[in-house]
């Protein structure tokens, strides 16, 4: 009693000086469940003031108490009041259900819909107040009701659509949605988060399906409604089914007369999720459109550069393919001309020449070029100059590598073409054994916006760290960055034999894992695939504390799966880095594959 007299003490303290009224202490005595008091205030309010502020209030009070006989009789006088009485029948009903009237609550129901008037305010208020009581079958009889007597032709397809999710009823979701559709086409954005949050088609394999043949159907038998081919389009690429997006999108490219730009966008989709047969498709069927459409020369341009890394993705391509890719990239470049629209084509082919095949001045002279070109975009400028930095550093040239690097760093300091210069810059400072410039780089990188510049300058900032230390002395990590170099350079014999002197020197050195991960990457590169098993073997089984043992174990899984042609192994091996590295970069690659290898269905 005591802690009651003093909290209401602290209200009229705190009210006193606005005038306490009756209402705020009907709320008070409510609200601390105190609904004796509660109803003496409201009765005497509600004789003056009948709004529904007041009425909700009192008519709670009172279901508090169950006064069943003072609630009844409150809500079937506001029905005789006169007015718009539909949702005081829904209240009546409401009190009916609440005291186990079940019979009366249900006449009242239908009572309500029976006075329901037209205008889209009145249905919607109405079929939210049976909401409000879980009461979805005459919501939706509501909306029913609503568009026979609707005044303006409103069919409340969207409002039935939501209803219809609520109640689990997701075909009759999915055809109310598509009607709304043909009414109201600027719709789709909503339908499509509808039809995410309610049907998970990414995971729902059952959903999907009903999904996908209702619209096949609306689409053979409208075929004039293209909203319904986009709609389908949408739902292929949320499965990643991408050859069947590719199929809609050139039915709707033909029927519309576009230019290709939904192909082209559905072909940089697949190519971002490493789908290059479908990406190439694409691009074909832009191709196949002929010269004088706007994106014709793009699709040609990237499509070599699917074809590329379709190529270099994984282990196991043969030098065949590259001398093959080679020749179309010199084809296209030769029939499209060198512009400054093609010279990506020119900075590309120039690095399958240089890092594939070998042909170092062949690349210079073709970048060279390339840097000459009138009207060269100054963006397309820097990244050739990098590309010829790295082409220079293959011919020992480091010097004139680094001031490229240089500029461009320069001319973008804040863009991510600068931090790609500066990162690049840093690893000359490496191989050159300066490794305090090295660092003092790398750490100004490990904050860039670019998370793989990041992750590259923290690997290599680890190396430094981790191998190499003032107080003793400079030479394993010397050797093992000249070595680094070497084997950049496909100088392998002097790299190994750098490489074995620190193991013959210093054994038991902190690099061996380093070493034996580099002698993995050296043979994986020239395509001697047990050589480099061996070596990530070692990594992934002897130093397992160590930062390089993901990687080890992801190319093993790898090489298990695309070389090897053991599926159980690299399941095994991807399951292996998905349960002892969470947080490894290669998760979300090692996971898919994972699943696939499985035989997860990842269209549903």
């Amino acid at each position: 009693m005591k802690i009651f007299l003093s909290s209401l003490f602290i209200l009229l303290s705190v009210v006193g000086f606005a005038q306490t009224t009756d209402y705020d202490l009907a709320e008070y005595y409510y609200n601390n469940g105190e609904y004796e008091q509660a109803k003496l205030y409201y009765e005497r309010i509600y004789k003056t003031d009948k709004t529904n502020r007041v009425y909700e209030s009192y008519l709670n009070t009172l279901i508090a108490l169950g006064d069943l006989e003072t609630a009844e009789k409150m809500v079937k006088k506001k029905i005789k009041s006169g007015g718009k009485s539909a949702n005081a029948h829904v209240d009546l009903g409401e009190l009916y259900k609440k005291f186990d009237k079940l019979d009366d609550a249900e006449s009242e129901f239908q009572k309500a819909l029976k006075e329901l008037e037209p205008g889209r305010s009145n249905a919607i208020r109405l079929a939210n107040a049976f909401i409000k009581l879980n009461e979805y079958d005459h919501a939706l009889s509501t909306y029913n009701t609503a568009r026979r007597i609707s005044n303006d032709g409103y069919g409340y397809h969207y409002e039935m659509a939501n209803l219809q999710g609520m109640m689990g009823n997701h075909e009759e979701m999915v055809d109310s949605f598509l009607e709304l559709l043909i009414v109201s086409p600027n719709y789709i954005q909503t339908v499509q988060n509808s039809i995410n949050r309610n049907l998970n088609i990414t995971e729902n394999r059952e959903n999907a399906a009903m999904l996908r043949t209702k619209l096949l159907k609306k689409v053979q038998k409208s075929p004039e409604q293209t909203i319904y081919n986009e709609l389908l389009i949408w739902i292929f690429l949320q499965q990643k089914d991408f050859d069947s997006a590719i199929i809609q999108a050139k039915a709707l490219d033909l029927r519309l007369g576009e230019n290709g730009h939904r192909l082209v966008d559905i072909a940089q989709l697949a190519l971002n999720n490493k789908e290059y047969s479908s990406a190439e498709k694409a691009y074909k069927a832009v191709i196949e459109k002929g010269p004088v459409y706007e994106y014709y020369e793009n699709a040609r341009i990237e499509l070599l550069q699917v074809k590329l890394a379709a190529i270099t993705s994984k282990p196991g391509y043969s030098n065949a393919d590259i001398l093959e890719l080679e020749q179309v990239y010199q084809a296209t470049l030769d029939d499209l001309g060198m512009t400054a629209a093609t010279a990506v084509l020119a900075k590309e082919l120039a690095h399958v020449k240089g890092f594939y095949l070998g042909k170092i001045d062949e690349a210079i002279t073709m970048l060279e070029s390339a840097l000459a070109i009138p009207g060269l975009y100054p963006k397309m400028g820097a990244v050739i100059k990098l590309e010829l930095g790295d082409v220079l550093l293959l011919k020992n040239e480091i010097w004139d590598a680094s001031l490229l690097y240089s500029q461009v760093e320069l001319d973008y300091k804040e863009d991510v073409l600068g931090h790609e210069a500066k990162f690049r810059n840093a690893k000359v400072s490496y191989y050159t054994a300066d490794f305090e410039w090295a660092q003092a780089q790398l750490d100004v990188l490990k904050a860039s916006t670019s998370k793989l510049i990041s992750n590259d300058a923290i690997d290599l900032s680890l190396v430094i760290t981790d191998n190499y230390n003032m107080d003793t002395t400079t030479v394993p990590m010397r050797l093992f960055a000249e070595a680094d170099l070497l084997a950049y350079q496909n100088q392998i014999e002097l790299a190994f034999v750098k490489l074995d002197s620190i193991t013959n020197i210093f054994p038991g050195h902190t690099l061996t894992d380093d070493i034996l991960m580099l002698k993995g990457d050296v043979f994986y590169k020239k395509g001697e695939f047990e050589k480099s098993r061996d070596f990530y073997e070692q990594v992934a089984d002897i130093y397992t504390d160590e930062i390089l043992a993901d990687d080890a174990i992801f190319k093993l899984a790898e090489l298990s799966d695309y070389v090897f042609n053991e599926p159980d192994l690299a399941k095994d091996l991807y399951n292996r880095l998905l349960v002892e590295f969470p947080g490894s970069l290669y998760v979300v690659a090692a996971r898919k594959r994972f699943r696939e290898l499985r035989g997860d269905n990842l269209d549903n």
